[in-house]
């Protein structure tokens, strides 16, 4: 954090915090007996304009699970995204009837779906606040 750009990172590192917060990602709880908690880290991106021009920092706080084990951690995985065939379908819907279709970016998107399994995290240093 000692970079130039450290108010932006850390701005970025706040802004993920936030949305998380205001989403109700998590609750801050004590570890049950028997659980397993995992890590996380910081995942920094800088996003740039068509001109190759820094637009923005981007900080995600993602869970380490690949510490986790198959059948003895969890059963399954899924990440909820758009088929090519549901695209396809959107796309000759708009051809045919002659549509505008503008395309956005949803921020926090993969907080849609719905977990029915409870996960524990390790709470990070809270540098960010």
């Amino acid at each position: 954090m000692n970079c130039r750009d450290s108010v932006s990172w850390h701005d970025a590192m706040k802004d993920e915090m936030n949305s998380m917060a205001s989403n109700r990602v998590w609750d801050l709880v004590e570890l049950p007996d028997g659980a397993k908690a995992i890590g996380c880290k910081w995942v920094f991106k800088t996003k740039r304009d068509s001109l190759g021009n820094i637009d923005r920092h981007k900080a995600r706080l993602v869970a380490k699970g690949f510490t986790q084990r198959e059948g003895i951690d969890y059963k399954e995985t899924f990440y909820p995204v758009s088929k090519k065939d549901s695209l396809r379908i959107i796309l000759a819907l708009v051809a045919h009837f002659e549509l505008k279709l503008q395309q956005m970016d949803v921020k926090m998107a993969f907080l849609n779906g719905d977990l029915e399994e409870e996960f524990y995290m390790k709470q990070t240093i809270r540098i960010f606040l």
